[in-house]
């Protein structure tokens, strides 16, 4: 893996793929020759089985296949058999990355880098939004606050243009994730880490997973950057723990939420890092973009929190997809359920967001045993998410795959075991494009992922998440 994003980060920094195939087997030589000398975990095999090593196995491959052939999409978009759903001209030209980009050129010479100009054509402001178009891809709109604009235009340094941002953006998602994940399995300890570290395949061969690398959603860095953050603070790096969370509280909003964790179990230090970081990453934004954006996002915010600010809204098919819990209020319209609309939406969004919160003072006041902590990190980041008014499937569903695989890793391998998971994995996975589905129907059937999500959130949140050993000898108590 660390190969496959090695060769598209030197693609789109040297403009060649010549010059990208050594990159990728260089580095992905030296990660092998790390790994050997310096393991992600100390393996334990008595916490493996043979059913989860066989599970293992054939997931690895259906991993490392898919991403190479996703690559391959991502190298050459006309290559669009590559593509996850080829048949799907929604899925071949939309690209979440075409708003960052589109932003980040407009920042110092449009006063609002929220205007629809920027993404779409005159039209209709009730109808479904006609989309501009960046090369091969239907430009997306930006609704994100000004700072997160520094990190996209920091990689236009190197990859000035869009085809090149996109194989960059490709290879430093993919990279950051598999970092995350692997910081996150150490935290573990020997036994649940080996099965985190064995599991891990079944995020990278899943739809969620792919389908975001495909758009380019920043919702895989922001994630595993905020996952990142907690298990520095766990290790007492607070300053590099902080920048990271205070960059991805203030580009994306949600991981805050992650704050209030920090503060509920008056970890002070991690908050003030956080905090201060938080200034820092606003003024570099000022220094960069200056105060326009600010203020246009001022005007903008509350149309964000209550979801007008989305042209999906005006499109049933995304309607359908939306696994936001105040996106439920769309979907009872769609079934002509009356009264459902914006105002409904954020009555339901704020009731919700006292509930997270509420749920993360009780979470805090417990006090989570050695590896338990990870499990809860990630919980509170998916139901902050749900927060959103618009979360598509896949965005919404692939740290849930994560955190079932963590799940996973605390209970004994056994063959039931992981048929369980299986199944629960399949109901992440199933999903139709929006374009090739009546919107009612597509709606009834992501109900099952959506249902998931919020299970496999609330049961890392309510249930106490001991790690069984071994089927022979159970864990002991001081353990």
């Amino acid at each position: 893996m660390a190969a496959i994003a090695a060769f598209t980060i030197g693609a789109g920094v040297t403009a060649s793929l010549v010059a990208a195939v050594p990159i990728g087997a260089v580095c992905g030589a030296l990660v092998a020759v790390l790994l050997w000398k310096h393991p992600i975990v100390s393996y334990d095999p008595d916490a493996t089985s043979r059913p989860l090593r066989i599970v293992s196995a054939v997931a690895t491959i259906a991993a490392l296949v898919q991403l190479a052939r996703l690559a391959v999409f991502i190298v050459s978009p006309a290559q669009v058999a590559y593509s996850q759903f080829p048949s799907s001209e929604f899925e071949k030209r939309h690209s979440c990355l075409t708003a960052y980009f589109v932003a980040g050129q407009a920042l110092l010479t449009t006063p609002n880098i929220y205007d629809g100009a920027l993404s779409s054509l005159p039209g209709d402001p009730t109808a479904k939004r006609i989309p501009r178009t960046l090369g091969p891809f239907n430009i997306d709109a930006f609704e994100y606050p000004p700072p997160f604009l520094l990190l996209p235009r920091a990689l236009g340094l190197v990859a000035p243009d869009f085809p090149r941002l996109r194989l960059v953006w490709f290879g430093m998602s993919a990279a950051v994730l598999l970092l995350g994940m692997m910081a996150v399995a150490r935290v573990l300890g020997p036994v649940a880490g080996t099965r985190a570290v064995l599991l891990a395949p079944l995020v990278w061969t899943g739809f969620p997973m792919l389908n975001t690398l495909q758009k380019g959603n920043v919702q895989i860095v922001v994630i595993a950057i905020s996952m990142c953050a907690m298990v520095l603070f766990e290790r007492r790096r607070f300053a590099a723990g902080g920048a990271l969370l205070a960059y991805a509280s203030v580009s994306k909003l949600y991981p805050g939420m992650l704050v209030a964790y920090l503060l509920a179990r008056r970890q002070w230090r991690a908050a003030a890092w956080t905090a201060a970081f938080s200034g820092v990453v606003v003024l570099l934004s000022l220094l960069d973009g200056g105060l326009a954006p600010f203020v246009a996002f001022r005007e903008q915010l509350p149309r964000v929190l209550g979801g007008e600010a989305f042209a999906a809204f005006r499109n049933p098919s995304a309607v359908a997809v939306n696994l936001s819990i105040p996106g439920i209020v769309f979907k009872l319209k769609l079934f002509g359920v009356a009264g459902m609309g914006f105002a409904a939406a954020k009555v339901v969004g704020w009731i919700y967001t006292l509930v997270v919160l509420g749920a993360i003072a009780l979470v805090a006041r417990g006090a989570a045993r050695d590896g338990e902590a990870p499990a809860a990190w990630l919980a509170i980041l998916i139901l902050a998410t749900l927060r959103s008014p618009f979360l598509p499937q896949g965005y919404g569903a692939f740290p849930a795959v994560w955190l079932l695989t963590l799940l996973a890793a605390y209970r004994l391998p056994t063959a039931k075991n992981l048929l369980l998971l299986a199944l629960v994995w399949v109901c992440f996975n199933l999903y139709v494009p929006l374009d090739s589905i009546a919107p009612r129907v597509l709606a009834l059937i992501t109900v099952v992922p959506q249902l998931a999500t919020i299970a496999v959130a609330v049961i890392a949140l309510r249930w106490p998440l001991a790690v069984e050993a071994t089927e022979t000898e159970p864990m002991p108590a001081a353990a």
